[in-house]
């Protein structure tokens, strides 16, 4: 912002500069030009008014003599000639090319002519007529143009001056607007995206910047102070609810273990049933904690292998999917890397395996794959399962939306939550001949993410661990 606002100043005090001095400096050249042309034409009506004694009689003029003299020393060439066409007097040197075609129009009755010749200005003037006769002779004079030509450089000289100094002082004022402007409304961008990252103690400043920016911060920090109140109520439920109901169903466990070893083989049964309602009951709670602790996730991005904890998972739950009959395979290149926050992405793939594992069949087949795409990494887990419809593939990512009797539908909603939270995507769709294929689209190795993580946190931030897998 605070670029785009010194390029606008600058360009709307280039355009002033442009259409203000342009013209002067034209028009101030115009006036120049005109004054030294009028001033040599000035100069040669007088030394032709000193020229007509004499010049029908042939003369001797001293006045004229004096005349050449000094427009001699000051670098001027004058010819004088008679109405016959002949030169009469003169500063000396070889006529200027045109001369001749101008004192013709002279000698035939022009009163003045002015042209230019190389780097001189060329003005010839006719002697007055005689008795009715016609001119009795006239006069040019030759000045160097090199005196307006410095004129005039020293004209756009100070002009650019001139207008160099207003962009220096015009860009100085853009930079202190911009400054003043982008400032807080930079300070109040990092905020919310420490906010939405996850610190909820980020505010803004409120005492910088122009009165609606500051409205804005203030505003910015009411809400951001709710929101603070919010979520530690939320917190502080989900901890008061996960204790509360701990206690009581650790009880109720033991209680039904110490029934079961005195009951007959049928309410033994029940007993088994009712425990397992309970166990369901305590995974339950623990995956909303999962959850709350996915929610409020913080992330300090590092350098992660993928390869390597792709490999790590699989052989983790590969014992568990043979127990099943199931087939678990990995097809990632050797070298990939992504940034992603410390233990994410084996909390997303427990998860992922988990779901999948439970989903099929004796028989079944889940493959794990890795490859890069464009900026970042996308890493794939389909199985041959029944899959998911369209609806359910819709909803899947919320909580509790299960697609089995006896899962809590929490998994999916963590996976999506820590991928969210990592800058990535996650995506739901049917495995090629049945199936489902979750997609994570993760962030690359960007190099300056961490540093960027850094600023939105705020200084170094607590990791994280999820622990529950559904």
């Amino acid at each position: 912002m605070a670029r785009r606002i010194v390029v606008t100043v600058l360009a709307l005090i280039g355009a002033l500069l442009v259409t203000t001095v342009i013209p002067l400096g034209v028009l101030a050249t115009a006036r120049e030009t005109q004054s030294f042309q009028q001033d040599t034409l000035l100069s040669a009506r007088a030394l032709a008014a000193v020229a007509e004694e004499g010049m029908v009689d042939h003369r001797a003029n001293p006045a004229l003599a004096l005349s050449l003299s000094q427009a001699r020393r000051a670098g001027e060439s004058i010819w004088v000639y008679y109405g016959s066409g002949e030169l009469a007097d003169g500063t000396g040197g070889r006529a200027p090319s045109g001369a001749s075609a101008r004192l013709a129009q002279m000698l035939q009755g022009a009163r003045t002519a002015m042209w230019q010749s190389d780097d001189r200005l060329m003005v010839a003037v006719s002697l007055r007529e005689v008795l009715g006769n016609g001119p009795t002779g006239a006069v040019v004079v030759s000045r160097s143009v090199g005196e307006l030509d410095e004129q005039v450089r020293v004209l756009w000289t100070w002009l650019a001056v001139v207008a160099a100094a207003g962009l220096l002082a015009g860009a100085g004022l853009a930079i202190g607007i911009a400054r003043w402007v982008g400032r807080p409304l930079t300070a109040l961008d990092l905020a919310a995206q420490r906010l939405g990252g996850g610190a909820l103690d980020a505010r803004s400043a409120t005492g910088e910047g122009p009165p609606e920016v500051r409205r804005l911060a203030a505003n910015f920090n009411t809400m951001a102070g709710r929101l603070e109140l919010l979520v530690h109520g939320h917190r502080a439920t989900m901890a008061d609810v996960s204790h509360q109901l701990r206690t009581p169903l650790a009880a109720l466990r033991l209680r039904l273990d110490l029934l079961i070893q005195d009951a007959d083989e049928g309410t033994a049964a029940e007993l088994a049933d009712a425990q397992d309602e309970i166990a369901r009951l305590s995974r339950l709670v623990d995956g909303l904690l999962a959850v709350a602790r996915a929610e409020n996730v913080v992330v300090e991005p590092v350098l992660v292998a993928i390869p390597e904890v792709i490999r790590d998972r699989a052989a983790a739950w590969r014992p568990v999917a043979e127990e099943r009959g199931i087939t678990l395979r990995t097809d990632c290149p050797a070298q990939l890397d992504a940034t992603l926050g410390e233990g994410h992405l084996e909390q997303i793939l427990d998860n992922l395996l988990a779901n999948a594992l439970d989903a099929l069949d004796r028989g079944g087949e889940v493959r794990v794959s890795a490859q890069t795409s464009g900026a970042g990494v996308r890493v794939s887990v389909a199985d041959n399962g029944p899959g998911m419809s369209a609806e359910r593939r819709e909803s899947a990512f919320r909580r509790f939306a299960s697609s089995t009797g006896g899962g809590a539908g929490l998994g999916l909603a963590i996976v999506h939550r820590l991928t969210t939270s990592n800058g990535g995507t996650a995506e739901l769709s049917a495995t090629p001949g049945g199936g489902l294929t979750v997609t994570l689209n993760l962030p690359g190795n960007g190099p300056d993410r961490s540093e960027r993580a850094r600023r939105v946190a705020g200084g170094p931030i607590a990791k994280t661990s999820i622990p529950y897998q559904l």
